[in-house]
């Protein structure tokens, strides 16, 4: 382990007095559900009993068949309860963006980690107990931040990480926008690569440290200057060599894509979802339909960008870019939405605070999603991008005992997922003082 990665340990293990999320110990707990969600079936389930045993569910029954022998019972009667909330496209790990496009350079591991405890107790407190994030400037903080969590050293969501960004040089996933002379150290660029031999090296290397899925940066930014959404910076070869190494080890790639040629390039090479996918056209949409890859699309993100870019003096390369893809994604979303393309909920929280993650669902049912549809974005649909919908995205006997509790009806009125009144994770209740 480097110095400058056991630094990064250590600090989080500081931050070892915030409430740690585990499974129960022993015994059982019965929470008694007002109205519980079946996302698999959209059914609204009233006075429902839900039986957890180590963390998992063993049971969902009437209330009036529960039994009345539990170790522990918790009264969520009042509430409308759905799976715990997963967000599929986070930056938990890293220094939030602002106006100072070198503000990474200018931290240190030890500070880094303590931003990330704090972005990983405000997402869990939200109601989003899993998460995959999706790339850190500085390699591989998401994964010491992702095993301090399961050690419960700090309280967060269960995460899946990326490690680094395979990028070109220069390239989206660089720190761009430096003074003339900067250098930038070599832990901000664990997966800068040209050309296919060096992009399975860095995939290797990434994966040999750690990381659960590997993302390839294969277009330009809207938060990188320098680059242009548009345009495409890998070749089908180039994220096909990523994919097919990663597939070597059981793993799936992100693409991040905006621009409609790279989404293409990246769907045709096998990649598991496509990040952003601001620029899509009808024949990537029908790409995507067809390959089955996913899209994972922050359509609320363009309105923070505009609003708080703006008044904070983001630079004006990076506004306009915003503005030329905000309301492009939002359309190709509705499209992709309507030919019946594999979506799930991702927000690029980093980018706008973290713990608002919520705020994308009104936006999702606003452009074509109904309620129900959303909230499966963010459960079981999200599972199954992970692969892992046997033990995710729903509470089902056998499943992780991940819940979340609402005073309102989401179905209903989706903004009320807002409004968390109470939070499970792996059958443990998270402090929200």
């Amino acid at each position: 382990m480097t110095p400058k990665l056991c630094s990064l340990f250590c600090a989080l293990a500081v931050i070892s007095s915030l409430p740690a999320i585990a499974a129960e110990s022993g015994g059982s707990t019965v929470v008694h559900v007002g109205h519980l969600l079946d996302v698999d079936s959209g059914a609204m389930l009233a006075d429902q009993a839900v039986i957890i045993e180590h963390g998992r569910v063993t049971s969902v029954k009437p209330w009036s068949a529960a039994a009345s022998t539990a170790s522990k019972l918790v009264d969520w009667s009042g509430y409308t309860v759905v799976p715990g909330l997963m967000d599929m496209h986070t930056h938990i790990a890293d220094e939030p963006e602002g106006a100072d496009p070198g503000a990474a350079l200018k931290s240190t591991p030890a500070r880094d980690a303590f931003i990330g405890a704090k972005n990983a107790r405000d997402t869990l407190r939200a109601g989003f107990t899993t998460v995959r994030d999706v790339g850190v400037y500085r390699g591989f903080a998401d994964i010491a931040l992702r095993d301090a969590i399961n050690a419960g050293y700090v309280s967060g969501p269960r995460m899946f990480v990326a490690g680094a960004y395979i990028t070109i040089p220069g390239g989206g996933g660089e720190i761009t926008g430096l003074p003339v002379g900067t250098v930038v150290p070599e832990e901000f660029r664990r997966g800068v690569s040209k050309g296919p031999d060096d992009v399975r090296k860095h995939v290797d290397f990434i994966l040999d440290h750690g990381a659960d899925l590997i993302k390839v940066i294969a277009t330009g930014a809207v938060l990188t200057d320098g680059t242009e959404p548009g345009q495409s910076e890998y070749t089908e070869e180039e994220i096909h060599a990523a994919v097919t190494e990663a597939a070597k080890r059981g793993k799936f790639v992100a693409a991040h894509a905006h621009g409609a040629e790279g989404i293409k390039r990246a769907v045709r090479a096998g990649v598991r979802s496509i990040e952003h996918g601001s620029l899509i056209d009808d024949e990537g949409i029908a790409l995507m339909k067809q390959h089955g890859t996913w899209l994972v699309a922050d359509i609320y993100n363009g309105d923070y960008i505009d609003s708080v870019g703006r008044s904070e003096g983001w630079s004006a390369e990076k506004i306009r870019k915003n503005v030329e893809t905000t309301q492009a994604q939002r359309d190709g979303f509705r499209k992709a939405v309507k030919a019946g393309v594999h979506i799930a909920f991702g927000t690029d929280a980093g980018v706008y605070p973290h713990g608002d993650n919520a705020r994308q669902f009104a936006y999702m049912v606003r452009y074509g999603m109904t309620p129900l549809q959303a909230i499966r974005a963010a459960t079981i649909d999200a599972a199954r991008l992970l692969g892992k919908e046997k033990e995710l995205g729903s509470i089902t006997p056998g499943k992780a005992a991940d819940m979340v509790a609402v005073a309102c009806d989401p179905l209903k009125d989706v903004e009320c997922l807002r409004q968390v009144r109470s939070v499970m994770k792996a059958g443990e209740t998270v402090s929200l003082d």
